[in-house]
């Protein structure tokens, strides 16, 4: 396996473990703010101590965010120190902002969000666990500006040796790839808290403990996941897709499985690429959709992977095309889903249907599948490019890490993972099994 393969599998691993944690923080950190802002209104106990028993499982998962996140930062420079110096003078810009104003931010408030109830008071507890969300979602977007400039860069030149100097600071804040893909990827993670919120409220119930705090779950998580689920597919889903169709037409056409350019393009619901015939096995089609859905034209003409250099192609079509396919699916099965939830939270009938509560018990890991593979479609489909257009990932790798040296430290953080998940598990457990009537 040479060196630039290795290189590529580690940071995928540790990047595809990481994000489990921040997928649930920034959009759990939402939903204590909106269980604080209720307990403010009524003057209640019960949303106090349901935003604690939130607060807790927000901090374990942090906390492993923060573990999981620092190595990512280093293999810039051990594994990707070509493209860190090239790019450094334009994404060093949006990761410093990250690293000084908003985890910072976020860091500082935690503590007194998780220990500080009683020397605050209400208001002013209330008001950390505001700045903590504001931090949270301020980091959010610095990293996907980050992510946004290396799909399509703007605001910047080539130096004398071919590095990338910013030239408008305003022009990479403002990248129009940068905008649709925070407000999806935030709401993505709204979904997964939501998700999460529900299915933990309708473990409780089924299991007959915790009776009231588990129906304050239930129907806090279920309608904030039919909003969150609901926004994903449009605007947000719907716009970002135009921007994949703009800028990056080829990655259009792997996503959905296009090998001929077609007027009047199909959607393909399912089938299989054959890369070696050029085509789609076994596809069910839904006719002129995608022409429709991208250029608001029955019979507009979109681009298949025929129109552009194979050298151009996204390195594994396959695996783009079922990410993006596994993403898209579910994402409708989360609306509908979180629809007959909610129908039936409207009916008073959603907390005595064992059938529904099943529902939201199981669905408990497809958030994160489908985020995962969300974010596996936007990298997947960059490639053959670091940054597109401008560097090629084979250019940015460090060229004096040989591939055993990579391999070695791929297994150790393999290792040392497994033991990290080991502790998180115990410690998620013991928390779910005290509940939020187990204290502080």
């Amino acid at each position: 396996m040479d060196a630039i393969t290795v290189h590529r599998l580690q940071f995928a691993f540790t990047i595809g473990y990481h994000y489990l944690f921040p997928q649930l923080t920034m959009g759990l950190i939402l939903l204590i703010v909106i269980l604080h802002t209720r307990a403010l209104r009524s003057h209640g106990e019960h949303d106090h101590q349901a935003a604690r028993f939130w607060t807790r499982i927000f901090a374990i998962n942090f906390a492993m965010g923060v573990a999981t996140g620092v190595p990512m930062e280093f293999q810039f420079g051990t594994n990707w120190a070509r493209f860190s110096k090239a790019t450094g003078g334009v994404i060093g810009q949006t990761l410093a902002m990250e690293g000084i104003f908003s985890f910072f931010l976020e860091s500082a408030f935690i503590g007194l969000l998780v220990f500080g109830e009683k020397r605050l008071g209400p208001v002013k507890h209330w008001l950390a666990g505001v700045l903590v969300f504001v931090g949270s979602w301020l980091s959010g977007y610095f990293i996907i500006v980050t992510n946004a400039w290396m799909q399509h860069p703007v605001g910047y030149r080539r130096g004398p040796n071919g590095e990338a100097i910013l030239e408008s600071f305003s022009h990479l804040l403002l990248n129009p790839w940068a905008i649709w893909q925070y407000l999806h990827n935030m709401l993505s993670s709204v979904m997964v808290a939501s998700g999460v919120m529900a299915s933990i409220g309708a473990y409780y119930l089924l299991r007959g403990v915790h009776g009231e705090y588990a129906k304050t779950f239930v129907r806090l998580g279920t309608l904030s996941g039919l909003a969150a689920s609901t926004l994903l597919i449009f605007p947000t889903g719907d716009f970002q897709g135009k921007n994949v169709a703009h800028y990056q037409p080829v990655t259009m056409a792997a996503m959905e499985g296009l090998f001929h350019t077609e007027r009047g393009a199909p959607v393909a619901i399912l089938g299989q690429p054959d890369m070696e015939r050029k085509r789609l096995d076994n596809p069910l089609l839904i006719p002129n959709a995608l022409s429709m859905l991208t250029y608001q034209r029955w019979m507009a003409e979109v681009k298949g992977l025929d129109a552009f250099p194979e050298d151009q192609w996204p390195d594994n079509i396959p695996l783009l095309y079922f990410s993006y396919h596994i993403m898209v699916g579910l994402g409708t099965v989360f609306v509908a889903a979180m629809a007959l939830c909610a129908w039936m939270l409207w009916r008073r009938r959603l907390f005595e249907s064992r059938a529904c509560l099943w529902i939201l018990m199981l669905l408990l890991p497809f958030p994160y599948i489908a985020t995962t593979a969300g974010w596996m479609t936007a990298e997947l489909g960059r490639q053959p490019w670091l940054v597109y257009g401008v560097m090629r990932t084979s250019e940015g790798a460090s060229a004096n890490v040989p591939s055993g040296t990579a391999l070695f430290t791929l297994i150790g953080f393999m290792g040392m993972y497994a033991l990290l998940s080991v502790l998180f598990l115990m410690l998620m457990g013991r928390e779910i099994e005290r509940g939020p009537e187990g204290g502080h």
